[in-house]
């Protein structure tokens, strides 16, 4: 049984970090849609992508969680104008510290989420939790 599994069907279980102006309206939109996506998929709220510290994606791994997506501002960010390249940083470091601690980088995504983008956070994270099962099993 892979990691996540809870032997119903259900899926691997996914932390999203969510920002509140640019990606929360359009995974609310996912939802309030009706838009099927795993339920294993749980969303935190922070204010810019770029505050997202490295260690807090090792850490949801170690405790439990088999990937986390980085629902990030992109272009759109209202705290600070090279929030782009700063979120870049803040996933490159989350993978070197995932594969430092021996965990596979791909536990790690991350996709620009805007305030309309339903069917794209619903894509990614079905195309994640794919990925994540692959890792599982093979």
């Amino acid at each position: 049984m892979a990691k996540g599994d809870t032997g119903d069907g259900a899926g691997p279980r996914i932390l999203v970090f969510s920002t509140v102006n640019i990606s929360d309206p359009g995974i609310d939109l996912a939802g309030g849609s009706h838009m099927h996506y795993p339920a294993e998929v749980a969303v935190l709220n922070v204010p810019c992508s770029s505050g997202i510290r490295p260690d807090w994606v090792l850490y949801a791994v170690e405790t439990g969680f088999d990937g986390v997506f980085i629902a990030a501002d992109g272009t759109d960010c209202t705290f600070v104008t090279d929030c782009t390249n700063r979120t870049a940083n803040v996933f490159s470091a989350a993978q070197e510290l995932l594969k430092e601690k021996g965990y596979d980088p791909r536990r790690l995504k991350m996709a620009a989420i805007c305030s309309v983008c339903a069917e794209s956070f619903v894509s990614h994270i079905e195309k994640f939790s794919k990925t994540l099962n692959e890792l599982e099993s093979g």
